[in-house]
């Protein structure tokens, strides 16, 4: 993990919901990604790293980056318990139990969205900040116009559903 911090000293995980047996990546996730480019060198000029982890396989990882055109830093977590540390992957007995976001729900499926903090201070490594489900919207540049309209999101009692791949519209 410490290679992520690629010489900052702040970090911001992405947990991007791309399964190891997935064929493409979450389209909510990537309606997230598509906000990522613009912002990572305005964070690295504050000291702060970004990158998107995932548990699929990073020649999966590395041929969807390349369909969606992104560049943002995205690595595999696969073979490793990280996603399961950061409560953003589940086992089949967990995801009936209401573990996620901190606890106040059921994940229903194997891998969740959401995002880390960590930073980096006397050659130790130290978790500051998480925030999952709708807690994570404020990354969501789009999402920030849209409340600025009269109709907002428009979602209704469907949350998202409206969302494609941006090359699926």
């Amino acid at each position: 993990m410490s290679d992520l911090f690629d010489g900052c000293g702040q970090l911001i995980v992405y947990h991007f919901m791309f399964g190891p047996d997935d064929e493409a990546g979450c389209k909510s996730c990537s309606f997230w990604a598509d906000n990522f480019n613009p912002n990572v060198i305005h964070l690295n000029a504050r000291d702060v790293s970004f990158a998107a982890v995932s548990r699929a396989p990073i020649e999966s990882l590395e041929a969807y980056r390349q369909r969606m055109g992104w560049d943002f830093h995205w690595v595999s977590s696969g073979g490793t318990d990280f996603n399961f540390d950061y409560g953003v992957a589940f086992t089949p007995e967990q995801q009936d139990q209401e573990i996620y976001n901190y606890g106040s729900l059921p994940p229903r499926i194997p891998d969740r969205e959401g995002m880390s903090v960590f930073a980096k201070a006397d050659g130790s490594t130290f978790h500051t900040y998480s925030a999952y489900a709708r807690g994570i919207d404020l990354l969501n540049t789009a999402y920030n116009y849209l409340d600025l309209v009269p109709k907002g999101r428009d979602e209704g009692d469907q949350s998202q559903s409206w969302v494609r791949r941006h090359d699926e519209y």
